[in-house]
């Protein structure tokens, strides 16, 4: 599949996703960056904060084949991606999910902020 037109933070943010690599995933990020996932929960502070979240989401699933951006709108500095998420869960459970992220995007070309937009209870009745 070809992945619409992003900046770079955030085609790693996907590609990262897609290949498991967390260290990759968080390196998208700034140091100093938050990740609101989702959006209504409490954020995470730091791309080191990030880093362990990551770390502890993957190993739950066998495998985690990672987000799939569908279309990116690029306002200046914001970037909104729509994305479909897979996964199978250790005990065989296929699960589905899909959202918006929205993107903030520092002077470093790294991502500063980032809002998911994804109904969570639909992932975990998948579980």
């Amino acid at each position: 599949m070809t992945f619409p037109a992003m900046p770079k933070s955030v085609l790693q943010f996907f590609t990262a996703s897609q290949a498991g690599d967390a260290d990759a995933w968080a390196d998208a990020f700034a140091e100093t960056a938050t990740f609101h996932d989702p959006v209504g929960t409490d954020p995470l502070e730091g791309r080191e904060a990030i880093r362990a979240f990551i770390k502890s989401v993957i190993p739950n699933f066998d495998p985690f084949l990672g987000l799939t951006p569908l279309e990116a709108h690029t306002v200046g500095n914001f970037v909104a991606v729509s994305w479909r998420g897979a996964a199978v869960s250790l005990d065989g459970k296929p699960t589905n999910w899909s959202g918006i992220n929205v993107y903030e995007i520092d002077e470093n070309g790294l991502i500063a902020e980032a809002k998911a937009y994804f109904n969570s209870a639909v992932f975990a009745a998948q579980l």
